[in-house]
């Protein structure tokens, strides 16, 4: 097995965000579930647009979200997903390669445009995404960079990606080039409703051991194995797959591996802002310690204080040097 040239490579939805705030009152006026994330079509995101308060826009997605921290983590990284031949397209690839990310997949001429996430932060900090998946649902198979992806240590996949066929197919096939290579693959649930649609699949990935870190949240954990029980959910799942990370928000973050837990509490903040991003920049924590050689103990730390830092301030990318942070924490 030749060595990596780059820690992490992802695959995942390639979204500008757009992120502005909202009263209670709006998102029952718009019959949103708070807190949820749910698909829109072309209609709908126009629509809403148009209602919302101003917000900020820049790229994101969450694979995207991801190795944005990983980069930031003085990690090297590469990202592959489709955008469409238009001005949102342009944004996103200009801003990923700005963070030294290696992105070199071609837009996609025509219909439909470049995917975009409405989100909607309340007072509380919650925040309710509305997803146009647009041109992001159209990754082929041959798009999937063959060589970028057998150089590097980790494969990182988003579930949220899962639900069209070509991404889905792209994903696969990306999982046999990685193994092939005898690299690692990680994956995210990404949301339960994503499960919910594909827990046969999930459960095929991990039970084909395609799988080698998992990462979910409380609730995905629980939906993943149709359970209300945490300890048992995290017991069944750690046994299938190497290594099981699970972020539990204010209680903390575990890891399974070997038969071995651990364990850390979520870090201090002064004030919660907008949760967008948490997870994703909680992934780049731990992996980017990963791809260090660092402790799986030491990976949580990372990740706890990249979510921390995340969640204190508007949008899903770091603010502050996360890397400085981490430094003064464990050197």
């Amino acid at each position: 097995m030749s060595e990596a040239t780059l820690d992490i490579v992802a695959i995942g939805n390639a979204i500008v965000d757009v992120i502005a705030r909202a009263d209670d009152a709006f998102i029952a006026q718009e019959g949103i579930a708070k807190g949820s994330m749910r698909l829109i079509d072309t209609e709908t995101a126009e629509g809403l647009y148009g209602r919302m308060a101003p917000g900020i826009e820049a790229s994101g997605g969450s694979a995207a979200n991801t190795v944005a921290g990983v980069a930031a983590l003085g990690g090297r990284c590469g990202f592959i997903g489709q955008v469409a031949q238009d001005q949102l397209g342009e944004v996103f690839a200009h801003d990923i390669r700005a963070l030294g990310v290696a992105f070199g997949t071609a837009p996609r001429a025509g219909d439909p445009p470049t995917a975009r996430c409405l989100i909607l932060v309340t007072p509380d900090g919650q925040r309710t995404m509305n997803t146009y998946l647009g041109a992001s649902q159209f990754l082929p198979p041959e798009a999937i960079d063959r060589t970028l992806i057998a150089s590097a240590a980790i494969l990182y996949l988003e579930g949220y990606l899962w639900d069209p066929e070509q991404p889905r197919a792209a994903m696969r096939a990306a999982i046999e080039i990685a193994h092939g290579a005898g690299r690692k693959v990680a994956f995210t649930l990404s949301d339960s409703f994503c499960i919910d649609r594909h827990r046969a699949d999930f459960r095929a990935l991990i039970a084909n051991r395609d799988i080698d870190i998992l990462f979910a949240n409380e609730a995905e954990i629980l939906s993943l194995n149709e359970t209300g029980d945490f300890e048992a959910a995290v017991a069944a799942t750690a046994a299938e797959v190497p290594l099981l990370v699970v972020t539990r928000s204010e209680k903390g973050a575990l890891a399974v591996t070997g038969g071995e837990r651990f364990a850390v509490p979520a870090e201090p903040i002064d004030h919660l802002v907008d949760t967008t991003g948490a997870g994703d920049l909680f992934a780049a924590g731990f992996l980017a310690g990963q791809a260090q050689g660092r402790s799986v103990t030491d990976s949580l730390t990372m990740g706890a204080i990249a979510a921390a830092e995340v969640i204190s301030h508007f949008g899903a990318r770091p603010e502050a040097d996360i890397k400085a942070l981490i430094a003064q924490r464990l050197g």
